[in-house]
């Protein structure tokens, strides 16, 4: 129940009661059978009414005593779902109410034989003598009379400020909030209660207290003292604490100066109170101003909001405040008339001020003048100055000077003046305008005096700003430096919220071209100078409202905007507004909403309203109604109610743009829900709603999801964390499957979201009635459509499962169904892959973490096998994983992959496993994958018995599976029993084995079976047709033992066979072994050795095998880690190819390499590039050319290239070309180049590129050669080719056909 709803008096508290426990009879008819054992409850009763049987039992109840009602009391507020405002009067009233007895009268009357109070016993009962029984009685005397003393101070206090028939000019007589006056309400009944409640000082006085104070001091001395015998009263107190109630009355003013956590002693003196270390029992109660309590406060306090009145409110002010008088029901249909009053009457001091406004100006104004003389909050402050004033005459010397005190009050922190700080002339101006009240305040025993204080502060800031805008002592500059805007975030490092919060917004309402005349005459006639103050604000907020704010100072910077009726100002301040307008963790008032909604009215632009952790009151969203501005509107509050709820629902339809409504965190019930989805429907323009964390009961979230067909354009629900049962989720799985626009289902713990796809629709569609809009919903829905389901961890079990397939197999395509992290266990998994080829999934299954054994996984295998659709099935025990996907047509079918990963499989499974894979051998090539199980040899062994009867499979993955090197091995027999076997792919230390097809051949094989290839010499002419199949030996420790096993099992291998071993070292005897094997190996086509280090004497052992096995074509070895070898089919041309690059050779090491080589009588290639060949090699090929007769071409290079390579011809052929580069000879060196040069008779071209040959040696070594038979051609690509004329080049090759001992004498010339 809100605040709002209990109205004033235990009359309306009793009815309270009465009302809650009508609504379930059966719970008090328990605790009056529990309370009330021995008492005939009388069944005539039944006939009663509800409410009257109610009373009557509750009336039962209270004549047992106050230690009966007080215990049922506390069992209401802890059993029951009793409200935070009702709960705290129930327990600060227990069981007074207006026809209530006093619990001391009542125990007196009702009960002479039980105990008289808490902590006074019957005579006989250990009261001692007599002299001690008249003790009590006198200290029970005493507390009487002292309780009727606070009663009679309290109505004094607090009874004269509630205005009344026929003072409607009084406004010293401020609001006095409900549960204030609840706390002094005890105070009248007719006997009146034995303990009462004890109202501290007001925090303001309390500040002034300097030295630490006892509570008897504080109670007696500061507050009100008994008429005698204190110390007896005060102990009385002591023993009755658990009937005190102790109200600090604005403690954060009591706080002041030192802080809310300094130590002071109006702070250690609450802390003790609440820790119960002083006065223990006893109920405290402070009042303070939002964020500035202490520290000290216990975990268990309740904080209660005060808020601002709503309509029933503000109507019952105003006919009290009006009573019997002509003018009160114009006043009422002002308000009814005026928006901008009634918003501003939401805050009760302004309430009592529109009230004397209105009176003074009914009289005197035709009907619904208000709108235009009473628009702002500022005027309003205006007309009641006007009001107060004497006719005809404003006082305006004494207005500005009271203005003066009031701001030097403001900048000081004091709103408590003494005799001193106003003039006497000024202390009688207020006194007779009610604008000042007085007061006495003490501040210790015999120290009192007189205070002083505006009637509000309000006020005070009020007739600050009139000071600042109307003084001359006040120029603009100054003026200007009083123009900002307050953050309300509460933040510990400040003492206090600002006394003038609201003197900003007072400067922009006067900075109005309204309140011009009003302060011409303030000024005394100058009204260039107060136009210019008035400009100079206007030039401030302009500034203000370009700049980036946070939500505290937008809110006070759209009340200054609002309060200057200046449209220009409202457009740009509305205008520069972003996008995303946030407002989080500070309270907000309707008056807040209402300007907010005002200035939002000048923008073009949609703006997204975030209402996050805001205390709002209950009626703030009839603020926001026809804010057409609004795109987005969230809310997320523990405070909102369901009478929040029902505001906001008369709102929604007014919001013509709004796209998104979040209303999170609330205590919203079904009443309020009800509201909201009646006034959905007439929101047709939504695309997304959110009741997150609302505590919906499952009946409420089904009657939320029944709008989903009423909402065209809707595309996300969110309903999470808002804790449904099973069954409720089952309901919204049929209607995700029967609402046409619905594409995705998705719970999971305490999510729960729909997520629709609306038809494309035009704004005239949208724009008729919804009955047509619904009929067009379902024409479009039944299009197909495609919807995704996914309810994870929501407990469902095996019948859940039955449901849900029955109620999908009438439902639309499935895009997914995902049903994770639930109960489905073995059966529910089996049920769900049968029902899989029926429910038409396009893309996935999910069965994950459903407790499925290695037994169900024999049950799902056979289960999915009928599937055609299905593209893959992965099943992981040990990561809870069963995933089934799909293939949406045959185009994407390019064979279904079941993956059996980390399952804890063993050999013992595998004939029960591969029986229910056999039924699946009609949906195509079949991957396979076994890895991470426990399959061993003995598994690795029994499946290569069973993979026949699987048929043509794509892939098998058999890695970690802890195969021994045997094992592996072993595997390439496969290759003689599978024929669709044709890549094998080993890493024996990361336990990576993958057996695959070959997918280009996929089609060929699938047609018929393969031919039967032979494995020896007669397949050789067929296999180079044929696709090669390959054994890839990685990481593998290649032993010759395992090197001779491993070849032996290749010999009955179909062909063509490339074998591809990586290690990392091979020894020389192990390379001996694999060359020596080769010839048993007629079908291999690729040997190679990659990643693999091999030892020097590798390349002699290379070259060694071209006389071993003719069949090998090609050699190359690559710096002693990559080594290949090539082999010929009989139908190739003969001819071998070597390459030993980079292999460290020296130059012994090519002598003997070439040696060697000489032995190939088809070598046709030899590359020793990359060996560190010296220059001394470069002359030992020339010298050896002549030896060589094959040798077809030969070059050279020593410099970065550092190639060495040699082409030989099968025949001996006429003419051979050397080049030889970057070799720089010496002049030593051109004898022994002449001389081998000289008996290549066969040489016809010889290319020098950079061999540091100038002319005279080119010359030399010309003339030094023997002529060569037959054509020669010389060719110098030196950097001194252009210093060698063509005539020299002539005149040297004439020189052939001199005599031998010419030649030497040139030679001895050079």
């Amino acid at each position: 129940m809100d605040p709002v709803g209990l109205q004033l008096g235990n009359k309306n508290l009793w009815s309270c009661l009465v009302r809650l426990l009508t609504k379930d009879p059966e719970w008090l008819n328990a605790k009056m059978k529990f309370f009330l054992p021995n008492m005939d409850l009388d069944s005539r009763n039944e006939t009663l009414d509800p409410e009257q049987r109610v009373i009557l039992q509750l009336n039962k109840l209270h004549v047992q005593g106050s230690a009966t009602w007080q215990s049922f009391i506390h069992c209401v507020c802890m059993q029951l779902e009793v409200p935070l405002d009702l709960e705290v009067l129930l327990l600060s009233t227990f069981g007074s109410d207006d026809g209530f007895t006093s619990q001391l009268g009542a125990e007196e009357k009702s009960q002479p034989e039980s105990q008289l109070h808490h902590g006074l016993k019957r005579p006989h009962q250990s009261c001692g003598s007599s002299p001690r029984r008249k003790q009590c009685r006198t200290q029970l005397e005493l507390a009487k009379k002292y309780l009727q003393l606070l009663r009679t101070s309290a109505q004094q206090r607090y009874r004269s400020r509630i205005p009344g028939s026929g003072q409607p000019h009084a406004f010293h007589q401020v609001y006095v909030p409900p549960i204030l006056r609840r706390a002094t309400a005890s105070l009248d009944t007719p006997e009146g209660a034995m303990m009462g409640d004890l109202k501290v000082e007001d925090g303001t006085d309390l500040n002034l207290i300097t030295r630490f104070l006892t509570l008897s001091q504080l109670l007696f001395d500061l507050y009100l003292s008994p008429e005698s015998d204190h110390d007896a009263v005060f102990q009385y107190l002591e023993k009755n604490a658990d009937q005190v109630l102790l109200i600090f009355d604005g403690l954060d003013e009591a706080l002041q100066p030192r802080g809310p956590d300094s130590p002071g002693p109006v702070l250690t003196l609450f802390s003790r109170l609440c820790h119960g270390t002083l006065l223990p029992g006893c109920r405290v109660m402070a009042t303070s101003r939002p964020g500035k309590l202490p520290a000290c406060l216990p975990a268990e306090a309740a904080m209660v909001h005060m808020l601002g009145f709503d309509g029933p409110r503000v109507e019952e002010y105003v006919n009290h405040f009006f009573s019997a008088q002509p003018s009160r029901e114009g006043a009422l249909v002002e308000l009814q008339t005026n928006g901008r009053l009634r918003s501003l009457c939401a805050v009760p001091a302004l309430c009592q001020v529109a009230c004397l406004c209105l009176h003074h100006l009914l009289p005197d104004h035709a009907p619904g003048q208000s709108v235009a003389l009473l628009p702002t909050m500022t005027q309003l402050y205006v007309q009641m100055v006007r009001a107060l004033s004497p006719p005809g005459r404003l006082p305006t010397t004494s207005l500005l000077d009271l203005g003066e005190v009031a701001l030097r009050g403001l900048e000081t922190g004091k709103v408590i003046f003494y005799a001193e700080d106003i003039a006497p002339p000024l202390i009688a101006f207020g006194a007779t305008h009610s604008l000042l009240t007085s007061f006495c305040v003490r501040t210790g025993p015999g120290h009192q005096e007189t205070g002083y204080a505006f009637t509000h502060l309000s006020l005070q800031e009020f007739l600050a700003a009139l000071h600042l805008m109307a003084s001359p002592k006040v120029n603009k500059d100054t003026l200007t430096q009083y123009v900002t805007l307050h953050s309300r975030w509460v933040q510990r490092t400040k003492a206090r919220l600002g006394l003038s919060d609201h003197l900003p917004t007072f400067l922009a309402g006067l900075a109005s071209c309204t309140c011009r005349p009003f302060l011409s005459h303030l000024a005394q006639g100058s009204e260039d100078c107060v136009g210019a103050k008035q400009a100079a604000v206007v030039q401030v907020l302009k500034k203000l409202a370009t700049r980036k704010l946070t939500g505290p100072k937008v809110v006070q910077l759209c009340h200054c905007v609002d309060e200057t009726q200046e449209p220009e100002l409202a457009s740009l301040t509305a205008q520069s507004l972003p996008y995303q307008l946030p407002f989080h963790n500070f309270q907000l008032t309707c008056t807040d909403l209402a300007t907010l909604t005002n200035i939002l009215e000048h923008r073009e632009a949609p703006i997204h309203l975030d209402f996050d952790g805001c205390p709002l009151e209950p009626h703030c969203p009839e603020a926001l109604v026809g804010c057409r501005q609004i795109e987005n509107l969230s809310f997320k509050s523990r405070k909102c109610g369901d009478a929040f709820a029902e505001a906001l629902s008369r709102s929604l339809p007014t919001m013509g743009r709004l796209q998104m409504l979040g209303l999170a965190g609330s205590k919203i019930t079904a009443r309020g829900i009800s509201h909201l989805v009646k006034a959905l429907p007439l929101c047709p323009q939504l695309e997304e709603v959110s009741f997150r964390d609302n505590q919906l009961s499952d009946q409420v979230v089904l009657n939320i999801v029944e709008v989903l067909p009423h909402l065209p354009r809707l595309r996300k629900l969110d309903l999470s964390s808002n804790s449904i049962c099973v069954s409720t989720l089952l309901c919204l799985a049929r209607v995700a499957v029967t609402c046409p626009t619905v594409k995705m289902l998705q719970a999971r713990e305490a999510d729960l979201i729909f997520l629709l796809s609306p038809p494309t629709e035009t704004t005239a569609e949208l724009q008729r009635s919804p009955d047509l809009q619904e009929s067009d919903s379902q024409r479009k829905g039944a299009q197909s459509r495609s919807l995704t389901l996914r309810l994870q961890k929501c407990q469902l079990q095996v019948h859940d499962a039955e449901a849900l397939i029955a109620l999908l197999q009438e439902g639309p395509q499935l895009e997914e169904v995902d049903l994770s992290g639930n109960q489905l266990e073995d059966e529910g998994c089996r049920l769900m892959a049968e029902a899989a080829s029926q429910l038409r999934i396009a893309r996935k299954l999910d069965l994950s973490d459903n407790g499925l054994s290695v037994t169900g996984v024999h049950c799902v295998l056979r289960a999915v096998s009928a599937c055609w659709t299905l593209a893959e099935l992965h099943i992981s025990l040990q990561h809870k994983t069963v995933v089934f996907m799909f293939a949406q047509g045959p185009e994407e079918q390019e064979g279904p992959q079941e993956r059996l990963t980390h399952c804890g499989l063993q050999a013992k499974h595998l004939e029960q496993l591969c029986e229910a894979l056999g039924g699946s051998c009609h949906l195509g090539h079949l991957h396979l994958d076994f890895s991470g199980n426990a399959l061993g040899d003995e598994g690795a062994a029994r499946l290569a018995q069973l993979l026949p009867g699987l048929g043509a499979l794509q892939s098998l993955n058999l890695s970690e599976n802890g195969l021994s090197l045997d094992a592996v091995l072993g595997l390439a027999r496969c290759f003689s029993t599978l024929q669709w076997l044709f890549h094998l792919d080993i890493s024996f230390e990361s336990q990576h084995i993958l057996l695959r097809g070959d997918k280009t051949g996929r089609d060929i094989w699938a047609t018929g079976s393969l031919p039967d290839f032979p494995a020896g010499a007669e397949f050789l002419g067929f296999r180079q047709r044929c696709i090669p199949r390959s054994l890839c030996l990685s990481e593998c420790p290649l032993e010759p033992p395992s090197l001779t096993r491993l070849c032996a099992t290749l010999k009955d291998c179909p062909g063509p066979l490339e074998l591809q071993l990586s290690c990392v070292f091979l020894s020389d005897q192990s390379l001996e072994t694999l060359l020596d094997c080769l010839p048993q190996l007629p079908q291999l086509s690729l040997l190679q050795l990659s990643q693999t280090g091999l030892s020097p004497k590798s390349p002699f052992l290379l070259a060694n095998t071209l006389s071993l096995c003719p069949r090998v074509k090609k050699v190359d070895l690559r710096s002693l880690h990559h080594a290949t070898l090539h082999f010929r089919s009989n139908e190739e041309q003969e001819g071998v190819c070597c390459g030993f690059t980079g292999c460290s050779l020296s130059q012994e090491h090519v002598e003997s390499l070439c040696w060697l080589l000489s032995k190939c009588k088809d070598l046709s290639q030899v590359d020793l590039s990359h060996n560190s060949v010296s220059q001394e090699s470069a002359l030992y090929l020339v010298e050896t050319l002549p030896s060589c007769p094959r040798v077809r071409e030969a070059s050279v290079n020593l410099g970065s290239e550092q190639s060495f390579r040699i082409h030989f011809s099968r025949e001996d052929q006429a003419g051979k070309t050397l080049r030889l580069s970057e070799c720089s000879f010496r002049p030593e060196h051109v004898s022994r180049l002449a001389t081998g040069l000289s008996q290549s008779l066969q040489l016809t071209e010889l290319t020098l590129t950079q061999c540091c040959l100038g002319q005279k040696q080119l010359a030399i070594l010309l003339s030094l050669m023997g002529r060569p038979a037959g054509l020669f051609n010389l060719r110098d690509s030196t950097r001194h080719t252009e210093k060698l004329s063509f005539p020299r080049l002539e005149a040297c090759a004439l020189g052939f056909k001199k005599k031998k001992e010419r030649k030497e004498e040139i030679f001895r010339g050079y």
